[in-house]
């Protein structure tokens, strides 16, 4: 989809080679507060003499024009500000980006990837726009589906892809191949294939390990495994992982950052690996992943 260059943390004024012009504009459109912040947003875009972009959703949040739906955004502008949580963040992330940079505000609950508080909102836009911000690239994962007497459908993922079970369904049988050799079979609940963006997410959850956003590793994590033994497994980011049901089991779903579902059959077969479009997200330059971690985690906090 686009490059395959190492992950790194750089400069936005390093990699820019035209003014920002075109800005994009997403927001949780069941908040109140991001509403009203998505107002004060397109009249300070409005003093910079800067076109607003919103998108189709948001655009009647706002009462104002927009056409745009939200996976073709980043391909329009030269900046994506969302004002949301980490699942608003996300529905921007699944078409292509092509290198443009998203400001994520934090107007939901944990937001590890919207990490910026709202009163940060335009200081950061200024950031950004003259240059001084910092942004760190982060991959996505190649979903592809395979189905008997279909077209292959093809998604990216930011954070991860999870194959699980409904709750009355029993326990799956899965195979897992990298590289064309067998891995393993497993019985489980249900399988993470994470991004290490995502490894804060389900996979966090599932006991699955936090890894540095950019490590060049996918990892796949066992949900509830039969047996014990079942570890997560950290592969090399240039992997190609492949899932199959070793038996048919009802409703049995693929999802893909929690916001896209397809269910699943035994002849059906799930390949991931490597995105070449990565995305980028615009950071603050003097508070660390860690300082992110003991904030968003509670890390080193005594309890009362």
């Amino acid at each position: 989809l686009c490059s395959s260059a190492p992950s790194q943390r750089v400069e936005w004024a390093a990699m820019a080679d035209t003014t920002m012009r075109r800005v994009g504009v997403v927001l949780k459109t069941t908040s109140a507060e991001a509403t009203e912040l998505g107002k004060r947003l397109l009249d300070e875009l409005a003093e910079l003499d800067l076109e607003a972009v919103v998108e189709r959703e948001s655009a009647a949040a706002l009462e104002v024009n927009g056409e745009v739906d939200r996976e073709e955004l980043p391909n329009q502008v030269d900046l994506v500000v969302v004002l949301g949580g980490d699942g608003t963040l996300l529905s921007v992330t699944r078409g292509a980006i092509n290198g443009t940079p998203i400001l994520g505000i934090n107007m939901g609950t944990l937001g590890f990837l919207t990490e910026h508080p709202a009163e940060s909102l335009i200081p950061m836009l200024h950031a950004t726009l003259e240059g001084r911000a910092t942004t760190v690239r982060r991959e996505r994962l190649l979903v592809n589906v395979e189905k008997p007497g279909s077209e292959p459908s093809t998604h990216c993922v930011l954070n991860d892809a999870v194959i699980n079970k409904s709750a009355l369904a029993r326990m799956l049988d899965l195979s897992v191949h990298v590289n064309g050799a067998l891995v393993s079979r497993f019985r489980a609940d249900g399988m993470i294939i994470a991004t290490p963006t995502g490894s804060t997410a389900y996979n966090l959850s599932a006991g699955g390990p936090i890894l540095y956003p950019n490590l060049g590793v996918i990892v796949v994590t066992p949900i509830c495994p039969h047996t014990l033994t079942n570890r997560p497994l950290v592969l090399s980011l240039d992997s190609k992982v492949e899932l199959r049901l070793e038996k048919q089991s009802e409703e049995v779903w693929l999802t893909l950052d929690g916001q896209q579902g397809f269910p699943l059959s035994i002849e059906d077969v799930v390949r991931i690996e490597r995105c070449t479009d990565p995305v980028f997200l615009i950071t603050d330059r003097d508070r660390s992943y860690f300082q992110v971690l003991h904030r968003k985690l509670k890390w080193g906090e005594r309890g009362g």
